[in-house]
């Protein structure tokens, strides 16, 4: 398997870092996950304004075009023999002193990593289940995905490797927020209902689309601070991310939902599909 590492093809065995790297040693990286529809990489151009934006944040001087990255992504397919992939684009900070560097970093380390995707099952659904563990507050002033993922990782060992279920994090004030590796939604007659970004989530590209694609269609939109009672009163709901799409959920903290048979969230998963082949952005909607 071969990785894109600044700039070259580099064969999984040879991809070295230093030591030295602050992504390593003070958790100093960002990534982005997406897949391809057809060699085409879906709403690449929102990925790379949160990663080049983040990176702002991080005082890494840095920021990447589509053009380059769609580059690196052809590579990948053709050398990996790959049709369509998986794809992690990583950005750590590079080589620093040991101690806090407030200095711009400027030679970050860019991987590209790309595997196959796991077979497609138009059946699939998970069971949401509510963690003990709540979900922590932003190191800053707003969530990036960064390489700060302990508290994903606690979460992910509290619900097991059960590939049909999802652990939902409560904020410590005991509201919703969302999923290990994902963003939540449900749907109460004609509204979409999710957590508030204010709620310390991830303001994930696919939740971004995917209100997009709700309100385009004639939803009405409501983010907020909710409370399980307020969400188990729900008719449908699902969870979301770049690389399983739109999943239904089959039971909410033990409650049956409709999972798959679900008629409305059906009908958003097909709309979504309309657009995986061609679309670089949500504002091309």
């Amino acid at each position: 398997m071969y990785l894109y590492m600044n700039g070259k093809l580099v064969g999984k065995e040879d991809a070295l870092i230093s030591p030295f790297d602050h992504g390593f040693l003070y958790g100093m990286g960002l990534f982005e996950t997406f897949r391809t529809y057809g060699g085409h990489p879906f709403l690449l151009d929102d990925h790379l304004d949160r990663l080049n934006n983040g990176l702002k944040v991080l005082n890494i001087d840095v920021r990447y075009t589509r053009e380059e990255i769609v580059k690196a992504i052809r590579l990948l397919l053709k050398e990996n023999k790959l049709e369509d992939a998986y794809f992690r684009l990583n950005v750590s900070a590079g080589i620093g002193e040991i101690g806090l560097q407030t200095e711009a970093y400027e030679n970050p380390n860019l991987i590209i990593f790309a595997k196959p995707l796991p077979p497609q099952n138009p059946f699939q659904e998970k069971k949401a289940v509510i963690l003990k563990l709540k979900r922590n507050t932003p190191e800053g002033y707003e969530r990036l995905k960064s390489h700060h993922y302990l508290n994903n990782i606690l979460a992910k060992r509290e619900i097991g490797n059960s590939p049909d279920c999802e652990g939902i994090f409560l904020t410590k004030e005991e509201f919703l927020a969302e999923g290990v590796v994902s963003n939540l939604f449900w749907i109460k007659e004609s509204t979409l209902f999710t957590p508030a970004i204010e709620t310390g989530i991830l303001n994930g590209i696919t939740r971004q689309f995917i209100i997009s694609l709700a309100r385009k269609n004639g939803m009405h939109i409501h983010e907020g601070f909710f409370s399980l009672d307020e969400a188990i009163q729900a008719e449908e709901m699902f969870v979301s991310n770049s690389i399983q799409e739109m999943v239904p959920i089959s039971s909410f903290d033990g409650k049956q939902m409709p999972g798959a048979k679900g008629e409305k969230v059906r009908k958003l998963q097909r709309l979504y599909q309309q657009h995986t082949v061609n679309l670089w952005s949500r504002d091309l909607l």
